[in-house]
C-alpha cells in the first residue's frame, strides 16, 4: 500500500494538473464525492502527463518539435508499465497512474488502448473512413471514458455500462474535433474523414481554405450528430451510476455537447474564433444536469444501441 503522505502530495499534484491543464475537467471533478474527485484527478494527470510527452508539449499547449516520437511513445509505454507494476517511475504523473490503478483495478489493457491514440497521432495517421475517426475517437477519449467508469466503480466485467463511458469519451473527443478543425490543420492534423473530404470535392490539403467554409460547416453538422448520438446513449450509462457521478457525467455531457452544438449554430463563421462555454452557462449546465442525475430517468437514444467498444476496437 502507498504511504498516505506520498499519496496526498501525488493528489494535490494531480489537482493542479487538472485545474490547469482543464477548466471544464476541473469544474466537473468538483461534483465527485472526495475518494471519486482524488481518483479521478490522479488518472487525469497521467492522461495530461503522456499526451504531454507524446506531443512535446507543456499542458496541452503549442506543439514542440516532432521528431524522435518513437523514442517519446517508449518512455510512456515504460513508465505505464512500471507505474502499473507498482513501481517508482520518477515522475508523479505516472505514479498518480500506478495508485489508482491499484486502488480500482485499471489494467494494462485498458492504458495500452489509451497510449495507441498517442501512436496514431505520432504516425501522422489520418482516418480514411468514418468508422477510422471513430476508431481514433476510442483511443484518444473513450478508452479515457472506460478507465474513468472504473474510477467511478463501475465493474471492468460490467461491459454494458463500460460500453456507454466509451460514448461519453467520444462524444468529447468528435466535439473537440468539430471544434478545432482549423487550428489542428495548422498543425498538419486532420481528423475528418477523407471520404468526407471527397464528397464535399475538395482538393487535398484545402479544406481549411475559406472558399471551403461552406463544405466545412456541412462537415461539422455532420460531426455534431455524431456527438448527439453517442451523448444520448451515455447517459443511460449514466443512470447506473451513484448520484454524484451521475451528476458530473452528466454536466460533462452537456458542456461538451454544449461545445458542439454551437459550432454547427455559428456554421461558416464557427473557426472565427475559438469555442467555448462560459462558466456561468457551466453553471446553468451543472444545475440542469443535478434535476436530471436527481430523477434519473434520462431520454434515451431513439431506437436500440447497436454499438459498443468492440465496434472501435475490433479485437476488445
Amino acid at each position: 500500500m502507498i504511504d498516505e503522505l506520498k499519496r496526498a502530495v501525488l493528489v494535490e499534484q494531480a489537482r493542479l494538473s487538472i485545474k490547469h491543464g482543464s477548466q471544464s475537467f476541473s469544474a466537473a471533478s468538483k461534483l465527485f464525492d472526495e475518494e471519486t474527485r482524488e481518483r479521478a484527478w490522479l488518472l487525469y494527470a497521467w492522461c495530461r502527463r503522456a499526451d504531454d510527452i507524446a506531443d512535446n508539449q507543456d499542458l496541452g499547449g503549442p506543439l514542440g518539435d516532432q521528431s524522435s516520437a518513437k523514442e517519446r511513445l517508449d518512455l510512456i509505454r515504460l513508465l505505464t508499465t512500471k507505474a502499473l507494476n507498482g513501481e517508482p517511475t520518477g515522475d508523479p504523473a505516472f505514479d498518480a497512474l500506478g495508485v489508482v490503478a491499484q486502488e480500482c483495478g485499471l489494467t494494462q489493457q485498458m492504458a495500452d488502448d489509451v497510449i495507441e491514440g498517442f501512436a496514431l497521432d505520432a504516425a501522422d495517421w489520418r482516418p480514411r473512413t468514418e468508422a477510422d475517426m471513430l476508431r481514433y475517437c476510442y483511443h484518444v477519449a473513450g478508452a479515457v471514458g472506460v478507465m474513468m467508469a472504473v474510477v467511478m466503480g463501475v465493474s471492468p466485467d460490467d461491459r454494458e455500462t463500460l460500453d456507454r463511458a466509451c460514448d461519453l469519451g467520444l462524444a468529447f473527443q468528435l466535439s473537440n474535433i468539430a471544434r478545432d478543425i482549423v487550428e489542428d490543420d495548422a498543425a498538419g492534423r486532420c481528423y475528418l474523414p477523407a471520404e468526407w473530404l471527397v464528397e464535399e470535392d475538395i482538393e487535398p490539403g484545402q479544406h481549411t481554405k475559406p472558399h471551403h467554409r461552406q463544405e466545412l460547416a456541412d462537415m461539422a453538422a455532420k460531426l455534431v450528430k455524431l456527438v448527439e448520438k453517442h451523448e444520448a446513449a451515455a447517459r443511460v450509462g449514466a443512470e447506473k451510476l451513484p448520484f454524484r457521478s451521475r451528476w458530473a457525467v452528466l454536466s460533462a455531457a452537456r458542456i461538451y455537447g454544449a461545445i458542439g452544438r454551437k459550432v454547427r449554430k455559428r456554421g461558416t463563421e464557427a473557426w472565427n474564433e475559438r469555442v467555448y462555454v462560459p462558466r456561468s452557462q457551466k453553471a446553468i449546465y451543472g444545475a440542469r444536469a443535478f434535476l436530471s442525475a436527481a430523477i434519473n430517468r434520462e431520454k434515451h437514444p431513439d431506437g436500440p444501441i447497436t454499438w459498443g467498444i468492440s465496434d472501435f476496437r475490433p479485437d476488445a
